[in-house]
């Protein structure tokens, strides 16, 4: 995959990783819940980036 979006996943994944740690200093399950949906995004989208490399020619 281009750098490009192999960066935007690393952010997308890094973003939920905050916003999940900022919910759960704060107490708000909604915070908790965005950071962690974003974090498993970001690191699925990560793992079909590496896929579609390992079977490129």
């Amino acid at each position: 995959m281009s750098v490009g979006q192999t960066i935007k996943h690393k952010t997308q994944a890094f973003k939920g990783r905050v916003t999940h740690r900022i919910g759960r200093t704060t107490r708000n399950r909604r915070l908790r819940r965005e950071g962690r949906t974003d974090q498993v995004s970001g690191n699925l989208k990560q793992a079909g980036d590496k896929a579609k490399d390992a079977f490129r020619p």
